[in-house]
């Protein structure tokens, strides 16, 4: 579309490609002097690492080229790079081979591919792969696969991996592998991440993601009405600085959040809820819990953390007879979150949350058995742009709620996202390796923040109280003007980069929540110093 509409020949783009490629090579140690492999298949993919190639050896670099192919097979603008290529070996620092078939690809690893490499380029399959690699393909993808696997302690120089726009072997558009791929140390992928570059497990293959420009214009990303975003700090910073505080600023102007958590014996997930809703910049936080959980809750949570009874059942849990209290606490309040630790077996547990929920009068967040005691989520109860209704389920919690035991069903997470945000016009936070958000309008966004030590206990609980945060913010500072998905996917971004900023200096290992929320400070200060400045 760029060379159509905008006649940039496809030649350039592809240049412009193997550009991005050749600083990604120069970034792990350098060019000049060594000795790099590039695998290219037949079409475009390979047409960039074949142009990689040549300025690789304009760069000082020695480069061993194979196509997996014969030059006479290939057409088009990758055919040209071949054919370029191919004319250079001998004048400049390149060997070109030309390889069709297995034995023909074992005969070259042991007679002529001598190495030591310094990076393998892999320039085999882009976007449109849609089956399994077989064949010499798949046979070049094992022996990159089992270079990286050699690498030991007594022997780390094994060269690094590099693929161009897509580990080959993945299925661009699926997050799911469909084969033997690549599992590269850096992916160059051009104008726009795609799917598997983002959504795990393929997303685990790429390593670490460069994004190039390579000239195409942005507008055509645009016209395209994408329905799968990435988040970015740019989020995050936009919403933290429509929230910043003024020199008039005071507890009420940046919001109230109500959090009806916690059960008997269940206390910690709503001190960790309600402390993490304080942290994250309310201006005020109560915590609602059982009568018999109140005294625990009060010890637990932070001094500036407002506590409140509630009439609970024979078992210690919130009773639906709690439920006109609540609704007073409520008029005070920006946003309810309800669910952590709140115990979903008893039915009047579960009439409470759902008349909370529906007779609600200000956004409201449902986690955890707030979750459990609505699943299967009823038909009937549907969000809305006024009064928005936020879900925070893990992928067990997001099954119950779409009433299946059938783990399937989450093959294509983000499918099942948006779906049932769309048929309830609810919002959904599907935690996990990148946690996405899905909007009722079909967008669904990756959040980009976040790693394993995040899956500690109680860190959804800390998630679900810097969202209700931001959203009492949201709601406290902007009111009419506030935007709750804007307001989720930062919450969600500037939490994982918490998780972070803790994992870089305790470890992922013996992270636990409070770490998350001890670091959100850190966190919001990164993204945006200035607002954080008297």
């Amino acid at each position: 579309m760029t060379t159509v509409r905008y006649g940039t020949p496809s030649l350039v783009l592809m240049e412009n490609a193997a550009a991005a490629t050749v600083r990604a090579v120069t970034a792990c140690g350098g060019v000049a002097g060594k000795t790099i492999l590039v695998l290219c298949g037949p079409g475009n993919n390979g047409g960039d690492g074949a142009a990689t190639s040549r300025l690789l050896a304009l760069a000082g670099a020695k480069s061993d080229v194979v196509l997996f192919a014969s030059v006479d097979e290939t057409k088009g603008d990758g055919r040209t790079n071949f054919e370029k290529v191919q004319s250079l070996a001998g004048e400049l620092s390149i060997r070109f081979f030309e390889c069709g078939s297995v034995d023909q690809w074992k005969s070259l690893r042991k007679n002529e591919l001598a190495g030591p490499y310094a990076v393998v380029v892999d320039a085999l399959f882009g976007t449109g792969l849609t089956r399994p690699l077989a064949g010499v393909h798949q046979d070049a993808v094992r022996y990159l696969l089992q270079l990286r696997k050699s690498r030991t302690d007594d022997e780390p120089n094994q060269p690094a991996i590099i693929s161009i726009d897509i580990p080959s072997g993945l299925n661009s558009d699926s997050a799911q592998p469909i084969g033997d791929a690549v599992f590269a140390d850096v992916t160059v992928t051009m104008t726009a991440p795609k799917p598997a570059n983002v959504l795990p497990p393929a997303a685990n293959y790429n390593g670490e993601l460069i994004v190039a420009d390579i000239g195409s214009p942005q507008e055509l990303i645009q016209e395209a009405q994408p329905n799968l975003f990435v988040t970015d700090e740019a989020d995050a910073r936009r919403w933290l600085m429509q929230t910043r505080y003024t020199p008039d600023s005071y507890k009420t102007t940046h919001g109230h959040a109500l959090v009806i958590a916690g059960s008997r014996g269940f206390t910690g997930a709503a001190a960790l809820c309600g402390n993490a809703a304080m942290r994250s910049g309310a201006g005020l936080v109560t915590v609602a819990t059982p009568v018999s959980a109140q005294p625990l809750v009060a010890e637990q949570v932070m001094p500036e953390v407002m506590t409140a009874a509630l009439a609970e059942t024979d078992r210690g849990a919130v009773s639906v007879a709690a439920l006109d209290h609540v609704l007073r606490l409520a008029e005070r309040a920006n946003v309810i979150a309800i669910g952590p630790g709140l115990a979903s077996d008893d039915e009047r547990t579960r009439d409470f949350v759902r008349a909370v929920v529906e007779q609600r009068t200000t956004p409201v967040v449902v986690d955890a058995d707030g979750l459990n005691c609505l699943a299967p989520w009823p038909a009937a109860l549907r969000g809305s742009h006024d009064l928005p209704v936020v879900l925070t389920p893990h992928p067990g919690e997001m099954l119950r709620l779409m009433g299946t035991n059938d783990k399937s069903a989450l093959d294509d997470r983000v499918t099942a996202a948006r779906e049932f945000s769309a048929a309830h016009e609810v919002i959904v936070v599907l935690k996990g390796t990148r946690s996405l958000i899905a909007a009722p309008d079909g967008r669904v966004f990756v959040n980009s923040t976040g790693n394993a030590g995040l899956g500690t206990a109680g860190a959804g609980d800390t998630l679900t109280g810097v969202i209700a945060g931001f959203l009492a913010q949201a709601y406290g500072t902007l009111k009419a003007d506030a935007n709750a998905l804007e307001t989720v996917v930062a919450a969600l971004y500037v939490s994982g980069l918490a998780g972070d900023l803790a994992a870089e200096e305790i470890g992922m290992r013996t992270m636990v929540a409070s770490d998350i929320r001890e670091h959100l400070s850190t966190a919001i200060c990164a993204l945006d110093p200035e607002g954080e400045i008297p």
